[in-house]
């Protein structure tokens, strides 16, 4: 038997804890003496309390730990709700992670506001060019909701090319449209130019992108994570100049090989007939 203190020590939690186990229920005592009050507990006991504390960490209240523990559930359903818990902590510090990384980007282009350049804007025409593609959904152009969804695709378009025998003859092209579900979701359409004909038999969609007779074009060097900064500097130009922007902006891939703030990425923005 050990006292509580002892316990607590080989438990590794507070005297506090298994005293508040105690008045819910939750862990009771092997022994209380009747004339001290000391509580005595047994190694046994510590088996429930490994299955309390790892039930909380997974984020269940103490009643539903109750519930669970006198169900008598065993170590490989509690492994398995340990790996449940455990990519749904992982997907939300994924969340956490991506969102502190939006808004650090958002702060980046409020502290350069004022001070862009816009001087390496071009307008030109783009020329029409042959894609393999894959297609997703996101929830939104953010950045944070586009790279998750675009960064598989290329992954997955360049093994599905690589099977069929294509090889890509030039960089990589992205461009978006609203999704028909609306609710400002996007269709992310992952290319790179092709010079194979359409066939049923590819796992991929080879499609003809047009050209684009007037867009204005700026260069975003990094990651396009980042790429606030460079769009919103493209979007002051557009409206100093009195154009007219149309859709979303196509991204041309000029160097992606590497680590992305090495990125280098076209961005063009088409405008409206007649600017």
């Amino acid at each position: 038997m050990f006292s509580i203190g002892d316990f607590a020590r080989h438990g590794r939690v507070s005297v506090r804890m298994l005293r508040h186990y105690d008045a819910i229920g939750l862990l009771r005592p092997d022994r209380v003496d009747p004339a001290s009050g000391y509580r005595s507990y047994a190694a046994g006991q510590l088996a429930r309390l490994n299955r309390i504390i790892a039930l909380k960490d997974l984020g269940f209240t103490l009643e539903q730990v109750r519930s669970i523990l006198d169900e008598k559930v065993g170590a490989d359903e509690l492994r398995g709700m340990l790996r449940l818990r455990r990519a749904e902590l992982a997907a939300a510090i994924a969340a956490d992670a991506a969102r502190l990384a939006g808004v650090e980007a958002r702060l980046r282009t409020i502290e350069s506001e004022g001070r862009m350049a816009s001087d390496d804007v071009v307008v030109k025409r783009v020329p029409g060019v042959r894609l393999a593609e894959l297609t997703a959904t996101a929830a939104g152009f953010e950045p944070a909701q586009i790279s998750p969804v675009i960064q598989p695709l290329y992954g997955e378009l360049c093994r599905r090319l690589e099977a069929a025998g294509v090889r890509p003859v030039g960089p990589s092209v992205a461009h978006y449209e609203d999704a028909p579900e609306g609710n400002g979701a996007v269709v992310v359409h992952a290319g790179l130019p092709v010079d194979v004909d359409p066939d049923a038999g590819y796992d991929f969609a080879v499609v003809d992108l047009p050209a684009i007779e007037s867009a204005a074009t700026i260069v975003h060097r990094g990651s396009m994570d980042d790429v606030l900064r460079t769009e919103q500097t493209l979007a002051r130009w557009i409206d100093a100049h009195d154009h007219r922007s149309t859709g979303y902006p196509r991204e041309f891939y000029l160097e992606a090989g590497g680590h992305p703030d090495t990125w280098v990425t076209e961005l063009q923005q088409p405008l409206a007939p007649g600017d």
